[in-house]
Formats: C-alpha cells, sequence, structure tokens
C-alpha cells in the first residue's frame, strides 16, 4: 500500500502562483511515476502533469508553460509548481502513483493504483 497526502492548496489571484506537494509513505519506491489530477465542480477529472522516474515529464496543454512537476526521491515528494493561475484552474488537485515501472500512458487515470484525498485551489479573476 502507498498513502498519498496533498498540501499547498489555497486561494490565489488570478495571475498567482502556488505549490502543491504530495507526500508518499508506505511501499513507495523512487521507480513509481507519480501523476497529478484535477476535477472541478460539474467536470470529470482530468490529466494535469505526470512525472516518471527518470524524470521525464508530461503535461496537458492546458497548463504547459505555466506548471511544472518535480519529485524529491529522498522525501518521497512530488511536487506541482503552477505560475501563471486562471481561474479556469479552479479544482480539486490529486495526486497519484503508478506502480507500474514502465512510465507509459500516464495521462490516463486508469493507469493509476493510489491516489491522495485531493487538496482545493481556487484561483479568482
Amino acid at each position: 500500500q502507498v498513502q498519498l497526502v496533498e498540501s499547498g492548496g489555497g486561494s490565489v489571484q488570478a495571475g498567482g502562483s502556488l505549490r502543491l506537494s504530495c507526500a508518499a509513505s508506505g511501499r513507495t519506491s523512487s521507480r513509481h511515476s507519480m501523476g497529478w489530477f484535477r476535477q472541478a465542480p460539474g467536470k470529470e477529472r482530468e490529466f494535469v502533469a505526470a512525472i516518471t522516474w527518470s524524470r521525464v515529464t508530461s503535461y496537458a496543454d492546458s497548463v504547459k508553460g505555466r506548471f511544472t512537476i518535480s519529485r524529491d526521491n529522498a522525501k518521497n515528494t512530488v511536487y506541482l509548481e503552477m505560475n501563471s493561475l486562471k481561474a479556469e484552474d479552479t479544482a480539486v488537485y490529486y495526486c497519484a502513483a503508478d506502480t507500474d515501472y514502465s512510465g507509459l500512458y500516464l495521462r490516463l487515470m486508469e493507469k493509476y493504483d493510489y491516489w491522495g484525498q485531493g487538496t482545493q485551489v481556487t484561483v479568482s479573476s
């Protein structure tokens, strides 16, 4: 089992920045791929960003150039640096872990085995 706990959410004005953290515990591995997803009210959960064990990153087009995903394996923590935030970034953000070491298909929710409880991000315009 892997436990994931997100933190760092909050309220910010448009154009501002936030840094989300996801702390992993339990049967963690530096070879797990990690992802961030988000779900806005009334919408389906969607892919935001992912990072493989070798630090290959991928992003949704809507956040490319504004968000940066990174990981600190020594701390078992994954980060999502969010800059130039927009009102449409408002959502609950979830961290997820993929225990398959392939690093493939990370844009798919079904690929992930463990999820955090989410952290709210609210961007006011």
